[in-house]
């Protein structure tokens, strides 16, 4: 019965926090493979900057126009900071995915403030990308948008 060491019980417990502290919408939640590609798309497209960063930079690209993919923690308190993502994501066509840890999101987006959401960019905001460095987004892109436009879809 004692077997757990007081490692192991303050890893279950933040694993546990990690689950209840889950937002009710946070739906289509990715999965842990999705969760791993969708980690390394954002870290390779911060190092490229084509990312936008918070809810405010993230609604002015949508309403603009700009397409991408839109990463939404959901583990956000209040809620009300997020809900009108996903309406707005939707009439834009943008696809979007929850992820549980707005700590793991903003870590992959390789900031250390936490972030509520995302937007990964096939176009930097300034500037070029290389024609290598753009094949290598654009089919880890592809392959994460497929993937979630998939999980949406039997979502619904």
């Amino acid at each position: 019965m004692g077997s757990d060491t007081e490692g192991e019980k303050s890893i279950q417990k933040e694993e546990k926090k990690k689950v209840i502290s889950l937002a009710p919408i946070a739906k289509p939640l990715a999965g842990k493979k999705l969760q791993k590609r969708t980690f390394k798309l954002i870290q390779k497209a911060a190092g490229n900057k084509c990312l936008k960063r918070g809810v405010k930079e993230v609604v002015k690209s949508i309403r603009r126009g700009q397409k991408g993919l839109c990463v939404i923690a959901g583990n956000i308190s209040p809620i009300d900071v997020i809900t009108h993502l996903p309406v707005l994501c939707e009439e834009a066509g943008v696809p979007y995915v929850y992820v549980p840890s707005k700590e793991d999101l903003a870590q992959a987006g390789a900031t250390k403030r936490p972030t509520c959401c995302v937007l990964v960019m096939l176009k930097p905001a300034k500037g070029e990308l290389s024609a290598e460095d753009l094949e290598k987004l654009k089919t880890d892109y592809e392959q994460v948008s497929e993937d979630v436009k998939e999980l949406s879809t039997s979502v619904i």
